[in-house]
């Protein structure tokens, strides 16, 4: 497989993890509806439990489709479920990390953030994942260069699909 293909063959389950909660959406908030120390809603109403365990299922499980694709790409099934485990994980607590600071600079829920959105996710599931799989510096800095457009593409995507209520 050609590095760059592999790159994002490699990053498929923290996109999936990090797209699927809208579609799994939640009632209850990882914060029970609490406020930090400033007053502000410490992650806010869009991040929910329901979401957060769905997006590490489904992340795990795209990991465990492509062993089945490609075996020789993760050498066992167990090392698939680890790294998908792992990226899920990171992709998710990214975008929680990210959600944490957009409500601390009063950045209301869904409100973009350019950067943040786009790279918080992405560099905390490699971060997690970077004990089992690595990649190259160049793999890694084509993500950083690629994931922009492919979350803002998704973004469009899952409002044409009613998924969510805006393109961003």
């Amino acid at each position: 497989m050609k590095p760059l293909l592999e790159a994002l063959w490699y990053i498929l389950p923290a996109y999936f993890a990090n797209a699927s909660p809208v579609v799994f959406k939640g009632k209850t908030p990882m914060d029970f509806g609490r406020k930090f120390r400033d007053g502000r809603r410490i992650l806010g109403d869009g991040k929910t439990w329901r979401g957060f365990l769905g997006g590490l299922l489904t992340g795990t499980l795209i990991a465990a489709i492509q062993y089945c694709l490609t075996p020789d790409f993760y050498g066992s099934l167990d090392t698939a479920l680890k790294l998908g485990f792992a990226l899920s994980l990171g992709a998710l607590l990214g975008d929680l990390i990210g959600s944490f600071i957009k409500r601390r600079m009063g950045m209301p829920r869904g409100y973009p953030a350019v950067g943040l959105d786009q790279w918080g996710f992405l560099i905390v599931a490699l971060i997690l994942a970077y004990p089992i799989k690595t990649l190259s510096t160049g793999q890694v800095l084509f993500l950083l260069a690629v994931t922009p457009f492919i979350h803002w593409a998704a973004n469009i995507l899952a409002h044409k699909l009613g998924w969510k209520n805006v393109p961003w």
